[in-house]
């Protein structure tokens, strides 16, 4: 594929967590978050996106939202469990994308609050629509997605170079 090609990155907070008795990284699932991953992973397949890659955190919490949202999808990407996502702020969320094969077109990024919203925020120099104003009025709830598009290479992505598509949160 030519690097002159839109590429998308889907920014995927996880789903709402419970708070038991283990280490942060540990944290399971709350039953309304099997339920929101599920539903946004049925959400993310009707935007008909064919993602090629899917960067998931090695948290708890992301794989099992990563797990129930892939089911719902027509085909399974490739998926890396990747340590950096955990408790990355934006830069280092960069970093990772910086190191995408230039091969892959579309990437889903699983990962937490407040680097995946900041991440979000910076890399949408423009937005399409109402999406910005949906986005900014609600936040990153657990389960919400957002779509950003962009021209380049992997190694290109930095602040201001997306155009956010889409952004979806479940209903409270």
């Amino acid at each position: 594929m030519s690097v002159a090609e839109p590429r998308r990155i889907v920014l995927f907070r996880h789903a709402k967590a419970d708070w038991p008795q283990v280490t942060d990284h540990e944290r399971p699932l709350a039953d309304r978050g099997r339920k929101d991953a599920a539903e946004a992973g049925r959400r993310l397949a009707d935007t008909g996106i064919p993602f090629d890659l899917a960067l998931c955190s090695t948290a708890v919490r992301t794989r099992e939202t990563w797990k129930l949202a892939v089911q719902e999808f027509p085909q399974r990407p490739k998926t890396i469990y990747e340590e950096r996502i955990y408790e990355a702020s934006p830069g280092e969320l960069i970093a990772v994308l910086n190191e995408t094969p230039d091969d892959a077109q579309n990437v889903l990024l699983i990962g937490h609050n407040p680097g995946v919203q900041g991440l979000a925020d910076i890399l949408a120099g423009s937005a399409e629509e109402d999406a910005r104003e949906r986005m900014d009025r609600r936040g990153f709830p657990a389960a919400t997605f957002a779509v950003l598009s962009f021209t380049g290479s992997w190694k290109s992505v930095e602040p201001g170079v997306a155009t956010l598509e889409d952004y979806w949160a479940p209903a409270e």
